[in-house]
This record gives C-alpha cells, structure tokens and sequence, in this order.
C-alpha cells in the first residue's frame, strides 16, 4: 500500500522479495575490466514479475543479500516502464562477490540513453517510470539470493525542509560502538584513501558490532596488529567498488552486512519523526547528508557528501549521531541540533532522506507508510 502524501513530502515505496529461485541457464562471457582474461562462466538467472510502483518515480535503488563462495559472482539488473508506456532496456545495477577473487566488485558507468542513467547505484530516469522488473544473473555455482528489494522514489525539489514534531523515541539512546574514520587515515590508500573518506564502511561496522555481528578475529589477519580497530579496515576492502573508486556504494553496504546473517535494505525516509519510530524500536539507522560547517553546528567540518548514524534522540528531540568524522572514538557522539540535521539529510541538495536499515531477521518492524 502506498499512502497518499502532501506534494511537498517524497513519494517513497520500498518492495522486497524472498524467493528468488534461478528459472534460466545459460554460458556468458566476461571480461573484468580491472584485470584478467576473457572468461566463459556458466550462469542461472531469476528475473521478477513486473512491478507496479503507485506513482511516477525519478529514481530507483536495490539492495540484496547473498551469499557468493570462491568460484561465484552474481549481477543485478532493472528494466523499468516509463510514463509513457515504453519498456528501457536492461541496466546493470552493479556485479557484486563478497571478495575480490573471481571478479572485482564494481559499478558500471557508461550506460545513459534517452530513458536514463546509472549513478554508480541509482537508476535515474530521464523520463518517470510507473514499474520495473528486477533480475539476478548468478555466475558459477553455488551463488545464491537470499534476500532483495528495490527502494523507488520521487523527491520532491526542496532548497530548505521544515523540522519535524518530535516522535516516540526522545531521551531514547541505543548503546550503539563508536568508531572514528580519521583514526586510519594513511590506511589501504587503494580502497579509497584510507581513513579521511571511510565514513560508509566505518557507520556500517559500527553498526555490525550494535548487532553482535562482524568479521572473525581470523578474518582480520591481513590487518596490522596496531591498528586501531581491524574491522573498519575489513569493512571498506569489502564493501569497495572499483569503478566507483569508493566505499560508498549503497547496496554494496547491504550486501556486506548480509553476509553476517543481517537483513537490510536501502530507503528514504521523510522526516526524522519517521526515523524516531526505528531507533524506538531498537534500530539504529546509517543516514547521508552534506552541508557547511555553519549549516550543521557541532560538526565543524563541512563535506559534499557524509555517513553517520543516528543512535537515539535527547529527550527535546534533537540528534544524537554516532558521527565517524570525529578526531578518535572518544569524540564521535554527537548532538546535532534537530531543525538543522533534518534539513541538510532532507533537503534535495542533500540525500533526499536516503538508509540504511539494517537489522537482525525477525526483529518486528515498526509500522510504515510503505517505505519499509
């Protein structure tokens, strides 16, 4: 169900499968771009019923859960149906293994037409489309799908966002890790320079250890024994995209806590009294905004683009954020004035609102109005 929203509110609806037995099969070349010969890899593809959305969307975004042994990858693809009627062709939404061993996990830029474009992992249409179909391609075998969903959306074009009513979960603080990105600064420069642009994966390990999940003391191994915390450094190796050249593909960040048994998805939400009903049911949530220093007071810093979660609420409802872009741990909780961090995460030169969720299975969801 979708509800209907004032025309100044985002049009946001969230599907999600759970089935997704393989129903084709074939042989397919691939050639890595990143290094590597021709080769001829056996395939088994599902692809989705069409979808119908409930509403004219700009963009769409899917996520996923799988497991992919050595010797397996899998690609994601979306064909959408425009206002007009018309199919688009086939775009691929990312090529995806939880190591790099077979394939380089990557992105794939370069495929614009007149119906759309591929942002590193966001369909955005040129012309809105009213449904879509989802398909998996799953290369070798033993790959398998567990879980997936598509996040479509409209947002509307907003320069400023009024603050939202305080909700359910002011003076509600969850006992979320803190872990600052600038401590590995100088870290792995080729998994996107270290610790200064680490904010995705070191919100998602932060996240991780909320849950009790995470990579084994063995699967840090290859990290140095003085490093500050291990797991960050696992976090942005395997959630790296290379043709993005950056930790912060979104669905890449599902898929890395999904192989930890977690399930997630990539929405947006449209106001943080929304937010408030996740964190009240014991749920942090991984959000995206950008903003002047003077625009965020508190932060001191100001960036394009940043990650941070949100752990819970003062009892007044302003923010309390586990914020990576601290100095050290000692300093990424933070309270950020409610009005000004609703405003650079909602705000169409923000992120329009755009998660993570990621949570345990069968941990209840709070109700939604059809965006989870």
């Amino acid at each position: 169900m979708v509800t209907l929203l004032p025309a100044d509110l985002s049009r946001v609806v969230l599907h999600r499968w759970t089935d997704m037995a393989p129903h084709e099969s074939g042989l397919a070349d691939y050639r890595d771009p990143f290094g590597g010969a021709t080769r001829t890899w056996e395939y088994t593809r599902w692809t989705g019923e069409e979808r119908a959305i409930g509403f004219s969307a700009t963009e769409l975004v899917p996520s996923w859960a799988a497991s992919t042994p050595p010797g397996t990858w899998l690609e994601v693809g979306l064909q959408a149906r425009t206002v007009d009627g018309d199919l688009t062709k086939w775009y691929v939404m990312g090529r995806w293994a939880e190591g790099d061993g077979d394939i380089h996990r990557t992105s794939l830029p370069g495929q614009g037409d007149e119906d759309g474009d591929v942002a590193v992992d966001t369909y955005v249409a040129t012309r809105p489309v009213v449904a879509y179909r989802l398909r998996f391609t799953l290369y070798g075998s033993g790959a398998e799908v567990h879980r997936a969903g598509v996040m479509a959306s409209a947002v509307p074009a907003r320069a400023t966002v009024p603050v939202s009513p305080p909700g359910e979960a002011g003076g509600v603080e969850l006992d979320v890790p803190r872990r600052s990105q600038k401590v590995h600064t100088g870290h792995f420069p080729e998994w996107d320079g270290g610790g200064e642009n680490w904010c995705s994966p070191a919100s998602m390990s932060m996240v991780l250890a909320y849950w009790e999940r995470g990579p084994r003391r063995d699967d840090l191994s290859w990290v140095s024994a003085d490093d500050p915390c291990p797991a960050v450094d696992h976090a942005a190796r395997d959630m790296y995209d290379h043709s993005y050249q950056g930790t912060g593909n979104w669905p890449f960040g599902v898929a890395y806590a999904g192989r930890y048994g977690l399930e997630g998805f990539v929405t947006r939400l449209r106001s943080l009294t929304e937010l408030e009903r996740l964190v009240h049911a014991g749920i942090p949530v991984i959000t995206s905004q950008s903003f002047r220093d003077h625009e965020l007071p508190g932060s001191g810093y100001s960036t394009g683009g940043h990650i941070m979660v949100v752990v819970g609420f003062t009892p007044s409802g302003d923010v309390i954020a586990n914020d990576p872009a601290a100095p050290g741990d000692d300093t990424v909780r933070r309270i950020y004035p409610r009005a000004a961090f609703e405003n650079v995460w909602l705000r169409s030169s923000g992120s329009g609102g755009i998660v993570h969720v990621v949570h345990p299975p069968g941990l209840p969801l709070p109700p939604s109005d059809g965006n989870w």
